[in-house]
């Protein structure tokens, strides 16, 4: 047995949060009756005050970071009491394996960290025992039970660092990721397209077109396809039956005022001085010509864009707003006061005052109301619409007794036209299923639908006739990569020796030092995948849609030894001993969980379940 270990610091913290944090919480003897425990693991029990402080915890700190309440059932729904179980039991599983294998920490060294716990503590800095007795008890908890918590701690930290300890990943592995990050490559490319073909590619024939459908069909297969009949009742239909009366226009408009009547306004520029005398002179050299607006602003180290008032009414302007309005568009005038001093001020601009009548905005703003009503409208319509769904009626019974429009979509994932632009059609589209029963939905603009599923198309080749555009055209696009292929194959052999880019009449592109990570524009996928498998003097080909790339391999910088990536090397070992240590531990654990014969008592759970609201 080992003696005299300290428990650590952090072990102990994260034990007293879950025991004394947590104390004014869900106690034991909430729960009633003679149940004490939840399940056993091995010979350990798992005490239902354990699980269920625990589960409290959870959900509390969930709370806390969401700012939103937690109901039972919705912490059911996501796994969390499950997830609280587990963890119970693969504890006391080590708990079970460290009693096995005679692993514990001394009396002394206990006491001595119960007594160093500020929540046992009295004013006097001393430990308190009333107040150690009376802080368990409230937690339902009996000395015993709390010391054992504190010694299995103890032992579980014992064996997982003994678990932990030590484990390192030979080195060879880090510097090889490293390696292969830092690695860079230069080399040399060039594009060749249809216009490098000596001659055009022709028209082809129908025969052409058949053979290679028939033999790339799968690359004109269409989407599993939902046959969809749906009927919608949208703003528009009711706008017509909508009235909006003079009185209620009118209202709106006065509410509206400020929109309608708008005074002349000025786009204006502010250059603020600290005194009078400054600002005189710089009014000075502008008015002899000497400098300019902009030059005064730059030399205040200023933008103009730091003195650009935007579009400014003359209440706005205050005392300067007569000379300013006075002005011309390019004068500036002043020295004049402002809220932050005196000023220099430049007119770029007049808006002319905006008088809009109500006659003027009438129709608009009719339209906007109705509008409005319409929303209203059917929104008052969508319930008598679902009853009639719910009481046997129709799609099409509903499209010709009511305002709703009848309609038919073949709908996949990829659909974006008509209702199947809207999100909320495209959401509820996906999770129809064969023998659902239509019923209202609603749609952002205020229309509402109902929809049925007809039929399911499975995927399929799509026909020759209609899919006729796509197959001449990939055709076309094979037909110039094979003729640009036979040319470039051509030009291999020489470009790996001496011959240059220039001299094969190719346009040349240098890449220097790239890595694995860079992006070359315009380039197909796999590009520099193929550039980092390639040796140096290596040329190959690579087609694209419509072209083909030629690569030549020029130089393979190995990774640099400097101190970033001596540092990166480092930390990645460090992530990498890490990684592997969790695994062991995880594999070990999973192992003496399976060993232990977890049994789980469900009465016991649901009879802590029913304590949470």
């Amino acid at each position: 047995m080992a003696k005299g270990m300290s428990i650590s610091r952090t072990a102990m913290w994260i034990l007293m949060g879950l025991l004394v944090l947590g104390l004014a919480g869900f106690g034991a003897t909430n729960l009633g009756g003679n149940i004490r425990s939840v399940g056993t693991v091995g010979e350990k029990q798992i005490p239902v005050y354990a699980y269920a402080r625990q589960l409290q915890n959870e959900i509390r700190s969930i709370e806390g970071r969401t700012g939103q309440s937690l109901p039972f059932a919705q912490a059911q729904a996501i796994g969390l009491d499950r997830a609280v179980l587990q963890r119970l039991v693969r504890n006391r599983a080590l708990d079970n394996e460290t009693t096995q294998l005679g692993i514990s920490v001394g009396d002394e060294t206990l006491r001595e960290e119960i007594l160093a716990i500020s929540a046992f503590q009295g004013i006097d800095g001393q430990f308190d025992r009333e107040a150690y007795r009376f802080a368990l008890q409230q937690g339902g908890l009996s000395e015993s039970e709390f010391e054992t918590s504190l010694r299995e701690e103890a032992a579980r930290t014992l064996l997982q660092g003994a678990i932990l300890g030590g484990v390192r990943m030979p080195e060879a592995y880090a510097r090889t990721l490293v390696n292969y990050v830092g690695e860079q490559r230069s080399f040399t490319w060039s594009e060749l397209g249809e216009g490098d073909l000596n001659n055009p590619v022709p028209n082809p024939t129908e025969e052409e077109l058949r053979a290679y459908y028939e033999a790339n069909s799968e690359a004109f297969m269409l989407d599993e396809t939902k046959r969809i009949t749906y009927a919608l009742l949208t703003p528009d239909a009711m706008i017509d039956q909508v009235e909006v009366p003079e009185e209620e226009l009118r209202a709106e408009y006065e509410a509206r005022i400020d929109t309608y009547q708008q005074p002349e306004r000025r786009l204006v520029e502010r250059l603020v001085f600290t005194d009078e005398e400054t600002a005189n002179q710089a009014a000075a050299q502008l008015e002899v010509g000497g400098t300019d607006f902009a030059a005064l602003v730059e030399d205040r180290g200023l933008n103009l864009s730091d003195v650009d008032l935007g579009d400014v009414g003359r209440l706005e302007l205050g005392p300067a707003g007569e000379a300013i309005f006075n002005a011309e568009v390019g004068d500036v005038v002043g020295p004049l006061p402002s809220s932050l001093g005196p000023a220099l001020f430049r007119v770029n601009g007049v808006l002319p005052a905006q008088n809009t009548s109500f006659e003027e905005a009438a129709p608009a703003l009719r339209q906007e109301l109705a509008v409005t009503r319409a929303q209203r409208a059917v929104e008052a319509r969508a319930q008598d619409l679902d009853d009639q769904l719910a009481g046997g009626a129709t799609l099409e019974q509903l499209a010709e007794e009511t305002e709703m429009e009848l309609g038919q979509i073949d709908w996949t994932a990829e659909a974006s036209e008509g209702i199947a632009a809207y999100a909320d059609f495209r959401q509820v589209a996906a999770a129809l299923q064969e023998g659902d029963f239509p019923k209202i939905e609603q749609l952002d603009d205020g229309s509402i639908y109902a929809m049925r599923l007809d039929e399911v198309l499975p995927e399929r080749v799509n026909p020759f006739d209609a899919a006729r555009a796509d197959i001449e055209e990939a055709w076309r696009a094979e037909q110039i990569v094979d003729r640009l292929t036979a040319r470039a194959t051509t030009m291999l052999t020489t470009l790996g020796g001496d011959a240059s880019f220039e001299e094969a009449n190719l346009t040349a592109i240098v890449e220097e030092d790239l890595t694995r990570d860079a992006f070359v524009n315009g380039t197909p996928p796999g590009f520099l995948n193929q550039v980092f498998e390639m040796e140096i003097g290596d040329v190959t080909l690579l087609p694209g849609e419509e072209s083909v790339f030629i690569l030549r391999l020029d130089t393979i910088t190995p990774a640099a030894s400097d101190a970033e990536a001596n540092a990166l090397l480092d930390q990645l070992g460090q992530q990498i001993d890490q990684a592997l240590a969790e695994d062991l531990f995880g594999v070990f654990a999973g192992e003496v969980t399976a060993q232990a014969r977890p049994q789980i008592d469900q009465r016991a759970l649901q009879a802590v379940h029913v304590n949470f609201p």
